[in-house]
């Protein structure tokens, strides 16, 4: 089993920056990709951003501008720093880990694992 503890969610002003956390622990050693997700009210969760062992990444073509996804193997976590956030950007962010990393067409694609964290609230306000 994997468990996933998210932190760095909350209310910021349109325009700001937040920096999220995922720290994984358990079976870590059987983790090669990790991602984010996002989950708006009223909608479906989608992939935000994504990233595997080697460093390749998958981003969300609206944040992929924005959003930098990178990990530190060494302390089992996951970092999603958003920068220019928008009031769109509104949602619970969620960790996914153990997911699949493929690559198609020059383009990485994320399925996700079966291991998710509760989630952190991130709120921007315009």
């Amino acid at each position: 089993q994997v468990q996933l503890v998210e932190s760095g969610g909350g209310l910021v002003q349109a325009g700001g920056s937040l920096r999220l956390s995922c720290v994984a622990s358990g079976r870590t050693f059987s983790i090669d990709a990790m991602g984010w997700y996002l989950q708006a009210p009223g909608k479906q969760r989608e992939l935000v951003a994504a990233i595997n062992s080697g460093g390749s990444t998958n981003y969300l073509d609206s944040v992929k501008d924005r959003f930098t996804i990178s990990r530190d193997n060494a302390k089992n976590t996951v970092y999603l720093q958003m920068n220019s956030l928008k009031p769109e950007d509104t949602a619970v962010y969620y960790c996914n880990a153990a997911g699949g990393m493929t690559r198609f067409s020059g383009r990485y694609y994320y399925t996700p694992g079966p291991y998710w964290g509760q989630g952190t609230q991130v709120t921007v306000s315009s």
